[in-house]
């Protein structure tokens, strides 16, 4: 018995995991990124922003320690004790540990990223690196169909400033943005009082999604309020990025915005509906200037099709149960999303796979 949240990986699993990894580390190298290690166990702070997730112990003088919980405050942690100044550039890899209530497909308590941090400088030229090297660690990971979306969450934050609002009023509205509901945002602002030119365009912001012609709409909107310096400086951002590299912009990507001091980016597959990697600008953050991302390395590895095991087929599963008992076994799992067997069994016939219903196998 090993814990819920964790898994066994089997060859060639591993040997996928590792290949991926040693080649995601090349491409950050060739891009100046330096490789640092990290202590997986770390003393708790409470104020960490994922302190309420941590797994946490007690050594035998007393103190407390958590396992790792995120890499870029272990980073930040690493540049203020070492009191290293100007650009640096730094990569890494390993295992993270988060104490969840909820586990399943795409959501470990213990998972792997491999990412890198940009730190001591604050440009738009280094905000469009970071894009391009996240387009092409998908490239890489054989995923060119992933969608790069980029927000900006500096937007959002000054928007709500200006409204002159107190806190808890801000955060009601931020929440309303970010789950693009626009009902209950309109209610809040006229709840709020929030009118004219202001009000216009924060009702807009969860509708502000597509290609770049969304940031023209964005600056008609804003003409004339502080958040016009956001939008040049994503206009920068994205006249740096090269021909090739399309980007879906999503203004009213709000998460987190009291943390993200610029850009915020994410990307996913049409298929896989969790993120395969997150990342952005966060200066002010525990330093001045950082900006970075990580990729899941779990979560990169389900989008694009695990590889089977020799001499035996992937497995279509009925029951989210059995798909992670079936995963910790090494196979490639995906998860029915019907209940017309007839139909499963064309879909599997014509892929090579078993059907699994609960704990027994149907043989399409």
């Amino acid at each position: 018995m090993i814990p819920e949240g964790t898994r066994y990986h089997l060859p060639p699993e591993a040997a996928a995991r590792l290949e991926l990894e040693e080649g995601w580390r090349f491409l950050f190298a060739s891009w100046g990124y330096e490789p640092v290690e990290l202590p997986a166990l770390e003393v708790y702070d409470p104020a960490h922003p994922l302190a309420a997730r941590a797994f946490k112990m007690v050594d035998k003088s007393g103190q407390v320690l958590a396992l790792r919980a995120d890499f870029t405050t272990a980073v930040i942690r690493m540049l203020n004790d070492a009191r290293l100044s100007g650009l640096h550039r730094f990569q890494y890899a390993g295992r993270l540990w988060l104490r969840d209530s909820e586990v399943g497909p795409g959501r470990m308590r213990e998972f792997s990223q491999v990412g890198l941090e940009a730190v001591g400088a604050s440009s738009p030229r280094l905000d469009a690196e970071l894009l391009e090297l996240a387009w092409e660690a998908l490239e890489l990971a054989g995923l060119s169909g992933a969608r790069l979306e980029v927000g900006m969450p500096a937007l959002v934050a000054d928007l709500l400033a200006a409204t002159g609002l107190p806190a808890g009023k801000r955060a009601a509205l931020h929440a309303a943005i970010e789950r693009k509901n626009t009902p209950e945002l309109d209610e809040l602002l006229e709840k709020y009082g929030v009118s004219g030119a202001l009000r216009k365009v924060l009702l807009a912001l969860p509708d502000l999604y597509g290609g770049r012609e969304v940031l023209a709409g964005a600056r008609s909107l804003c003409a004339g309020l502080p958040a016009e310096n956001d939008l040049d400086w994503l206009e920068e951002v994205l006249g740096y990025l090269p021909g090739r590299l399309e980007v879906l912009l999503d203004l009213g990507m709000a998460r987190a915005y009291d943390y993200y001091s610029g850009i915020h980016f994410r990307a996913y597959t049409p298929d896989f509906g969790l993120p395969l990697l997150g990342g952005g600008r966060y200066d002010g953050a525990g330093t001045d200037y950082a900006a970075g991302f990580a990729l899941g390395l779990e979560r990169v590895l389900e989008a694009r099709g695990l590889p089977r095991r020799e001499g035996e087929p992937g497995v279509l599963a009925l029951d989210p149960a059995a798909a992670r008992r079936l995963r910790r076994r090494g196979l490639r799992v995906e998860l029915a999303w019907t209940d017309d067997l007839e139909e499963l069994r064309a879909y599997a016939r014509e892929r090579g796979l078993k059907i699994v219903i609960a704990d027994g196998e149907v043989e399409p």
